[in-house]
């Protein structure tokens, strides 16, 4: 692969990581600038209209190239052009329309009340969807062995139904309209798997294994299961509401890691490890909160572990990987940092298989 040299040696250490084994050394992704970019001479006018930022296909594929070329992609880093349209874009292939900023994108309800709610079916003709398709293909014909493309961010089924509706909305409805929300859950689900398989589809036509936003590769399918919405809920409703169509998905998917995001989702732990096929979590503490690696949540990580779950710690400083590596099984681990200088990712790969070592003796 042109912007990751030794993708061979990182596509095995995903292999035994996903198994929950460990080949040399704890799985590491780490980024610095490189010493010597790899030319690219390509140059696009950056587009005036916020919109086309997104969804040009040419000035997508030409940013982010921009960056894998200055960019060292060490350990099990690699150049990874997911197409972002925003969190949960399935939202605008059922209805929802789409506000785009320069940073974000959310999604806008089209259900005021129930009586508006008719079913939800499948158009082929929508815009969005067909957005997403084309840079998803445009991404694949551009590849030509330079980086790997990433699925798109679908989104959690919940936070689908949480878009169309409203979060507040949604809240309210738990308790007065419990069936209603089981029913829209259960028709976005239906369609959630299909834009899935439509899409997995297109990647498996130019690409081994699958990518996604979170920077993991899988051999197999795979996605990042989610539900940000169950941060404002109990454990009661999470179990209720939530839960069946986690299950599903990892029943049915080959690989799944849940997107843990904000300690609020902290009272759902229990249930989230009583999922059997659910491979791993990735803890995301929030804003304004210690880092994934801090051990502040070490007591919580390590209960991860010890239901044999894999454990993903992204945004990681550098300098804290020893002390995660000491207290925490590299067995399932996975670390994401970055640091400054080609030199010291290289350094500190070397480390961190020093670091492995010592600590699987000790287990």
């Amino acid at each position: 692969m042109l912007y990751k040299e030794d993708w061979a040696n990182a596509k095995k250490r995903f292999e035994y990581w996903w198994n929950g084994e460990i080949l040399d050394r704890v799985v590491l992704q780490v980024t610095a600038k490189r010493k010597t970019p790899i030319p690219y001479s390509k140059t696009i006018l950056e587009p005036e209209n916020v919109v086309d930022k997104w969804i040009n296909p040419e000035y997508v594929i030409f940013k982010n190239e921009k960056v894998f070329s200055e960019t060292f992609f060490g350990g099990e880093s690699y150049p990874n052009l997911w197409i972002n349209l925003g969190p949960g874009i399935m939202a605008t292939y059922i209805g929802s329309e789409p506000s785009f900023d320069e940073r974000t994108v959310w999604f806008n309800p089209i259900y005021n009340n129930w009586n508006e709610f008719k079913g939800i079916k499948y158009d082929p003709n929508n815009k969005w969807w067909n957005i997403t398709k084309k840079l998803t293909e445009e991404a694949l014909n551009n590849m030509n062995n330079k980086y790997l493309v990433g699925i798109t961010d679908i989104g959690g089924i919940t936070d689908i139904v949480a878009s169309l509706r409203d979060n507040n909305n949604l809240l309210f409805d738990l308790i007065d309209y419990p069936e209603k929300v089981k029913e829209i859950s259960n028709e976005v689900a239906k369609l959630w798997f299909f834009y899935f398989n439509e899409l997995e589809k297109l990647l498996s036509k130019k690409m081994e294994g699958m990518s996604a936003w979170m920077g993991i590769w899988s051999p197999t399918n795979w996605y990042p299961i989610q539900c940000d919405f169950s941060a404002m809920i109990s454990p009661r409703m999470f179990e209720e509401f939530v839960l069946p169509y986690l299950t599903e998905q990892c029943n049915k998917l080959d690989h799944t890691i849940y997107h843990w995001d904000g300690t609020g989702q902290l009272p759902h732990l229990d249930l989230l490890l009583s999922i059997k096929r659910l491979d791993g979590i990735q803890w995301v503490p929030g804003a304004g909160k210690p880092h994934s690696g801090h051990s502040t949540w070490f007591p919580v990580l390590k209960k991860i572990q010890d239901a044999k779950k894999l454990l993903v710690l992204q945004g990681v400083p550098c300098e804290d990987v020893e002390n995660i590596i000491n207290n925490l099984s590299p067995k399932g681990l996975l670390i994401s940092t970055s640091v400054d200088t080609e030199e010291e990712a290289k350094e500190l790969i070397k480390l961190a298989q020093i670091w492995t070592e010592r600590r699987l003796k000790r287990i």
